[in-house]
C-alpha cells in the first residue's frame, strides 16, 4: 500500500509539474505578445508625433510664405480679428 501511495504522489507531482510548465509557457507567450503590442503602440505613437510635427512645420512654412506675399491683408485680418474678439469679450462681460 505504501508503494501505491508513493506512486500516486509521484504521478500527482508529475502532473503538477507539467501543469506548472504549461502555465509558464502560456505566460511566456502572453508576455511576448504584450511586449509586441506595446512596442507596436509606441511605434505608432512615434509616427503620429513625427507626422504631427511635419504637418505643423509645413503649416508654419505656408503661413510664413502667405504673410510675405500678402502683408497688408494679413495686418487687416489680424486687426479685424482683434476687434471682433474685443467686442465679444466686452459683450460677455457687460451681460453679467
Amino acid at each position: 500500500m505504501s508503494e501505491s501511495v508513493i506512486g500516486m504522489a509521484t504521478d500527482a507531482i508529475g502532473k503538477a509539474g507539467e501543469t506548472i510548465a504549461e502555465t509558464a509557457r502560456t505566460a511566456s507567450k502572453f508576455t511576448t505578445k504584450m511586449a509586441d503590442a506595446v512596442e507596436d503602440g509606441i511605434g505608432a505613437a512615434k509616427r503620429v508625433v513625427k507626422h504631427s510635427g511635419d504637418a505643423a512645420e509645413e503649416f508654419f512654412d505656408d503661413t510664413t510664405k502667405r504673410l510675405q506675399r500678402h502683408p497688408i491683408e494679413t495686418v487687416v485680418a489680424s486687426f479685424a480679428a482683434g476687434i471682433l474678439v474685443g467686442i465679444t469679450i466686452g459683450w460677455f462681460s457687460a451681460r453679467d
